[in-house]
C-alpha cells in the first residue's frame, strides 16, 4: 500500500489567523486551490478554509476586508501522517465526509491530500 506522501501535494502555501477573508481569496485564486490551512503564529496548524467556507461567508454579506481567517475557518480538520496509507486516507474522508486532509508531521505541516488526489491514484493504479 502505498502512503499518502506518494501523492500529497508538498507545496502547501498557509495562511496566517489574522490575515482578512480577503486576503485568504486573494491567495485561493491566485493559486486556484479550493483550500489553504490556517496557522497559527507558532505555524501549527489552527484550522483549513475551503471554497465552501468562502461562499458561506459571502452569503452572510460580510467585509471581507475586516473578517479574519481564524473567525470562518473550519476547526475540526483531519490532520494525518505522511505514512498513512492511501487506502486509509480515502476511508477517513469518506467516513467523515470532507475533501481534504492536512498531512503533518512533528507539528509541521508537510503536505495536503484532497479526495481529486485520491481518486487520480485509483484511476492510476486500477486503469493503466
Amino acid at each position: 500500500m502505498r502512503p499518502l506522501s506518494d501523492i500529497m501535494r508538498e507545496h502547501v502555501t498557509l495562511v496566517n489567523v489574522d490575515d482578512t477573508v480577503e486576503d485568504v481569496e486573494c491567495i485561493l485564486g491566485a493559486h486556484k486551490y479550493s483550500c489553504v490551512p490556517v496557522v497559527d503564529p507558532e505555524d501549527h496548524c489552527f484550522g483549513i478554509i475551503t471554497s465552501n467556507d468562502i461562499l458561506k461567508f459571502h452569503m452572510m454579506n460580510r467585509n471581507a476586508k475586516k473578517v479574519r481567517a481564524w473567525e470562518i475557518c473550519s476547526h475540526l480538520l483531519i490532520e494525518v501522517s505522511p505514512t498513512l496509507s492511501i487506502k486509509d486516507a480515502s476511508m477517513l474522508m469518506i467516513k467523515n465526509k470532507i475533501h481534504h486532509l492536512v498531512v503533518s508531521h512533528d507539528n509541521t505541516i508537510k503536505g495536503i491530500a484532497s479526495s481529486i488526489d485520491l481518486l487520480e491514484a485509483y484511476v492510476a493504479a486500477n486503469h493503466t
